[in-house]
C-alpha cells in the first residue's frame, strides 16, 4: 500500500542519557492527538551501517510512520539522528514536513546521568553519547531543516514531556504550520 495521506512527521532525537526515553514514555501515556513511537525496538545488526548513514534504517521508520500516519494522527518517532539522515530518504515524500527536536543537556549532566542513573561503565559510550551532545547544542541551528532544542540539565522529564507537547501542538496548530526554534 502506498501512503496517500501525507501529515507532518515529529522526529525527537539527543544523546543517550539526555532523557528521550522517559520523555517519551510520558507522551506515550497521555498523548490523543499523535502517536509515539520509539525507534530502538526494530534496531538489529543489519541496520549498523554507518558507511550510508544508517540509511536503510530510516527508511524502515520513514515507511512505518508514513503507514501508521495514515490513520490520520501524525507520528513523532523517539530516536537518535539528525536532518541529513532522514531528508536524503525516498520516504521522505510520504510527509508535507520533517520537524525535528534534540534534547541536550551540560556535558556534566550527561556524564552523571549515565555513570550514576544509568550506571553505564563503557567509558567510549559515555564519550560518544557526550559527543554527540555537545555537536547538537553546536550545530542544531546549522541544519537544514534546524533542529529544535530542549536544554533538559534542570528540568524534570514531565516538565521536559510539557516542552515537548507544546512544540509539537504548535507546529500542529500554526498556519503555515511553523515549530517554535527555541523553548
Amino acid at each position: 500500500m502506498e501512503p496517500t495521506k501525507k501529515l507532518p512527521l515529529f522526529l525527537v532525537s539527543g544523546a543517550s542519557g539526555v532523557g528521550k526515553t522517559t520523555m517519551c514514555e510520558i507522551l506515550f501515556r497521555r498523548e490523543t492527538k499523535y502517536i509515539v513511537m520509539e525507534s530502538d525496538i526494530l534496531w538489529q545488526k543489519e541496520f549498523d551501517t554507518p558507511e550510508d548513514n544508517y540509511r536503510r534504517f530510516r527508511e524502515v521508520w520513514l515507511t512505518m510512520c508514513a503507514n501508521i500516519s495514515q490513520s490520520g494522527l501524525p507520528v513523532v518517532l523517539c530516536g537518535c539522528g539528525i536532518p541529513e539522515q532522514f531528508e536524503i530518504c525516498e520516504a521522505r515524500n510520504y510527509f508535507t514536513e520533517l520537524h525535528y527536536l534534540a534534547l541536550v543537556c551540560d556535558s556534566q549532566a550527561l556524564e552523571a546521568r549515565m555513570r550514576e542513573g544509568r550506571h553505564i561503565r563503557d567509558e567510549g559510550w559515555i564519550q560518544s553519547s557526550v559527543s554527540f551532545n555537545d555537536w547538537l547544542r553546536n550545530n542544531a541551528q546549522n541544519t537544514n531543516p534546524s533542529i529544535t532544542l530542549i536544554n533538559t540539565t534542570d528540568l524534570t522529564p514531565e516538565e521536559t514531556a510539557e516542552k515537548a507537547e507544546a512544540w509539537i501542538t504548535g507546529c500542529l496548530t500554526s498556519d503555515p504550520p511553523v515549530c517554535p526554534e527555541s523553548l
